[in-house]
C-alpha cells in the first residue's frame, strides 16, 4: 500500500544558455530552481529525483545531458517528469528527455517578472514553454500544462495536484493485476470480458482460482491461522455485537476475509472479482457479500459478481483520490422518486462500513439467500466521482463524472441516493456507450484527474459526462 501511494518525480527545470549579461544568466535559472525544489518539498507521498549528479546546477540546458538525465531517471524507477522552465528552457532536451522515458509529463514555470528599469527582462519563461510544448507535439509527446503562473497561487496547486492523481492512475493501472475467484455468473453476459486483450492493451493482467482453489486455500488458511482467524473473528463480533450469527459463521466470514487478502498480497493482486453467488455461499459457508465490504474498505476493491472490469475501474478511483478514500461497486438501481436528478446506487451489502453514515449501521442475513451476512447502511452524503471503465469491439473508455449525495428512501444492504447534474444525460450515456449498470464510487471530485490520466493511457478515451470536457479545461486554467 505505501509503494503504490507514493509518487517518484523526475525534476528536471531546464534554462536556455545565451551568453548575455541579463537575460537568461545562469544565476538567476539556478535560484529560480532551489525556489522551486523548495516548494514541493512540502507535498506528502512525493518524492523528487533531481539532477544535483548530473551537473553543478541541477539544470537541464545542454543536449549533451540528455543520456545521463534519462540513465538517472531510468535507474531510480521514476513514476512522471517535471520540467519546471526555469528561464526560457531547452526545448530540444526537454523533448527529446521526455520521448526516451515515456512517462507523463509536467510542463509549467513561473510567471516573469516586470522588465527593469532599463527594459531587459530576465527569463522569458512563458515565450519558452510555448517552444517546448509545440516541440513535445512534433515528437508525439502527451504531456500536461498548468498555466502560467506563481508557485503560490492557487492554479498551480490545484493544476499540481490534478497531476500527481492523474499520475497515481497511471501507476496503477501498470502492470495491473486483477484475482479472479470463480467464473462469471452464468446469466451475466453483461461483465464478459476479453483478458486477452486487457493484456494487450493496457498490460492488466488476471489471476484467476477456481472455486476448487478457494476451497483448499480455506481449509489450509484455517489450519495454519487459527490464531489469526479467532482474533479476526474477535475484531469483527466486537464491531457489530448485534450480528445475528452463530460463533462458527463469525469464524467463516474471518476466514474467507484472510484468506482473500493473503492471496492478494502473495500475488501483488490491487482487486479481485468474484463469483459471489451460490457456488462462494457453499464453498465459504457464508455469504460473501460483508467480507467483501471489509477487503475493499482496507484498500483491496474485491468485485461481485466476476465484474472485471468493475474492479479496473476500483483501482482507477481509488488511484484518482491518491488513495485516500475506499471505493464502492454500486448498482445503478433506479431513479429517486421525486428528484429527477437522483438515482439510487445499491449493492446488496458491500459498501466499506468505513464510508457509512454514522447512524443505523448494523450487519444482517443476506436479503435472498437468507445467511450471513451483508452490510446493511446508508452511506455518507458527500461530493463523489462515479467511474466505468468499460469497452466493447476493441474499443475502451472511461465514464466518469461527479454526484453528491441527498436524502432518499430507505431500502436494504448498502446504499446511497445520489444526485447529479442532469441525470437524464448520465443515463442516455450509460445507455448508449459501452457500459453496463455496475459504477465505481469514491469520494471527493476527481473528474479532472480521471480525465488527464486517460491521455496517457493508450487506447483509453475519456468520457466524461458531467463536468464535461470544456468545464473540466476551465476548472484547470
Amino acid at each position: 500500500m505505501t509503494d503504490k501511494k507514493k509518487i517518484r518525480l523526475g525534476f528536471a527545470p531546464t534554462r536556455r544558455v545565451l551568453h548575455t549579461p541579463k537575460a537568461f544568466n545562469k544565476e538567476e535559472a539556478f535560484r529560480v530552481k532551489n525556489e522551486i525544489e523548495a516548494y514541493l518539498r512540502r507535498y506528502p507521498d512525493l518524492e523528487m529525483v533531481n539532477l544535483n549528479t548530473i551537473n553543478p546546477e541541477g539544470l537541464l540546458y545542454d543536449v549533451a545531458d540528455v543520456d545521463k538525465v534519462c540513465e538517472l531517471f531510468q535507474r531510480e524507477k521514476v513514476d512522471a517528469l517535471f520540467f519546471p522552465h526555469c528561464n526560457f528552457g531547452s526545448e530540444e532536451a526537454v523533448a527529446k528527455t521526455a520521448r526516451a522515458l515515456g512517462k507523463p509529463v509536467l510542463i509549467w514555470g513561473p510567471r516573469d517578472d516586470a522588465p527593469d528599469e532599463n527594459g531587459d527582462r530576465l527569463r522569458d519563461t512563458q515565450c519558452g514553454m510555448f517552444a517546448t510544448t509545440k516541440v513535445l507535439q512534433q515528437f508525439g509527446v502527451k504531456y500536461t500544462y498548468i498555466s502560467n503562473c506563481a508557485i503560490e497561487e492557487e492554479s498551480f496547486h490545484r493544476g499540481f495536484e490534478t497531476f500527481l492523481g492523474a499520475v497515481s492512475v497511471v501507476k496503477a493501472l501498470h502492470h495491473l493485476r486483477i484475482g479472479q475467484i470463480g467464473t462469471r455468473p452464468e446469466i451475466f453476459w453483461s461483465v464478459k470480458v476479453n483478458e486477452r486483450e486487457l493484456m494487450e492493451k493496457f498490460g492488466i493482467e488476471i489471476v484467476p482460482v477456481t472455486m476448487t482453489d478457494l476451497s483448499r486455500m480455506l481449509t489450509e488458511n484455517r489450519q495454519q491461522e487459527a490464531p489469526a482467524i479467532e482474533a479476526e473473528r474477535d475484531f469483527l463480533r466486537r464491531r457489530f455485537p448485534d450480528g445475528p450469527y452463530e460463533e462458527k459463521d463469525w469464524e467463516n466470514l474471518a476466514n474467507l476475509k484472510l484468506t482473500i487478502g493473503k492471496w492478494c498480497e502473495k500475488n501483488g493482486l490491487l482487486a479481485v472479482a468474484a463469483q459471489c453467488w451460490r457456488p462462494m455461499d457453499t464453498v465459504a459457508q457464508v455469504a460473501p457479500c460483508f467480507v467483501f465490504s471489509e477487503l475493499t474498505g482496507e484498500g483491496i476493491p474485491v468485485i461481485c459478481e466476476s465484474d472485471i472490469h468493475g474492479a479496473v475501474s476500483s483501482v482507477m478511483a481509488a488511484a484518482a483520490s491518491r488513495w485516500k478514500s475506499a471505493t464502492f461497486l454500486a448498482d445503478l438501481t433506479i431513479r429517486h422518486p421525486t428528484n429527477d436528478n437522483g438515482e439510487l446506487l445499491w449493492h446488496c451489502g458491500v459498501f466499506p462500513h468505513s464510508l457509512a453514515a454514522a447512524s443505523d449501521v448494523n450487519v444482517g442475513l443476506h436479503f435472498n439467500r437468507k445467511n450471513p451476512a451483508v452490510g446493511q447502511w446508508e452511506l455518507k452524503k458527500g461530493d463523489i466521482t462515479m467511474v466505468r471503465f468499460d469497452g466493447i469491439n476493441g474499443q475502451y473508455s472511461c465514464l466518469f463524472g461527479h454526484g453528491h449525495g441527498i436524502e432518499g428512501p430507505k431500502t436494504f444492504g448498502t446504499y446511497l441516493w445520489a444526485e447529479f447534474e442532469n441525470w437524464p444525460l448520465w443515463e442516455r450515456r450509460l445507455m448508449e456507450g459501452p457500459y453496463i449498470h455496475h459504477c465505481a464510487g469514491v469520494y471527493g471530485k476527481a473528474a479532472p484527474v480521471l480525465w488527464e490520466a486517460c491521455k496517457y493511457i493508450p487506447g483509453l478515451q475519456a468520457d466524461p459526462v458531467k463536468p464535461d470536457e470544456n468545464e473540466i479545461r476551465e476548472f484547470l486554467l
